[in-house]
């Protein structure tokens, strides 16, 4: 397994708060053959990488989606050796965009073990923002425990202030963009750019399908036309886009 940097920067401590994890479920999956064994250094302190947290992340989801452990492990042999963090992370958001949508009502405590680490007022404004989270219902749209006329009043007449609705699927990626060294307000211009093209697109190719299918098909018949369809046409997505923003880069470093 490559690393993004040259040494490894993760105690088993920093990467199971970093996972959202405990540190015994790291040791777990490590015994189970799923983790890498980590680079040992001084004191026989092992010391883990981007790779093994990108990987973790990656178990994980793929745990959501039903797999069993051993069918994990099997998955995960499957994969080339030299997958880099990027890769990894990639590989995770095409799985995640098979689950359903299944949001859930968690308290900030529990968001925050999620995302491995602590979410101040203005990480969670940026991802209500991004709508990877939702404020639970009677929560007040401070989220800096400020003396608003919400936060006074009594606990029995509002949902508690540290209440959200998460969709788990999205979770990583919304943390992983309070990083980016962007301003919010390109990340919001980015969201639109691509809900708007990828609408577009799925508008278009619906409208493919109902003319290949023809209005006396039946409906099992579409149903299966289009379960056959979805894999393929999100991986033709993927790798075209990959490609086109790559072609993009290219210009644009030319042109710099």
């Amino acid at each position: 397994m490559t690393t993004d940097t040259e040494e490894p920067t993760l105690t088993v401590d920093e990467l199971a708060a970093r996972a959202g994890l405990t540190v015994r479920t790291v040791r777990f999956y490590s015994s189970k053959g799923l983790l890498p064994p980590p680079v040992i250094g001084p004191r026989r302190v092992g010391h883990y990488s981007q790779e093994h947290l990108a990987r973790l992340a990656l178990i994980e989801e793929l745990q959501r989606q039903g797999m069993t452990l051993a069918a994990i492990e099997r998955h995960l042999q499957q994969l080339p050796a030299d997958l880099s963090a990027q890769d990894l992370a990639l590989h995770r958001a095409v799985v995640a965009s098979w689950a359903p949508d299944a949001a859930e009502d968690v308290t900030r405590e529990e968001l925050e073990r999620r995302a491995g680490r602590r979410l101040g007022a203005e990480d969670l404004e940026r991802l209500v923002a991004m709508n990877i989270i939702e404020r639970a219902e009677g929560t007040p749209d401070s989220l800096d425990g400020s003396d608003s006329p919400a936060s006074l009043a009594s606990p029995d007449s509002l949902a508690s202030p540290d209440s959200f609705r998460v969709d788990p699927a999205l979770l990583a990626l919304g943390v992983q963009l309070l990083d980016v060294p962007l301003a919010h307000e390109s990340i919001l211009a980015a969201r639109g750019v691509l809900l708007e093209h990828s609408r577009a697109a799925a508008r278009e190719l619906s409208a493919l399908l109902r003319e290949a299918v023809g209005e006396h098909e039946s409906v099992a018949a579409v149903k299966s036309l289009s379960a056959h369809m979805q894999p393929l046409v999100v991986q033709a997505l993927l790798t075209t886009f990959q490609r086109s923003l790559k072609a993009e880069l290219r210009e644009w470093l030319k042109e710099s």
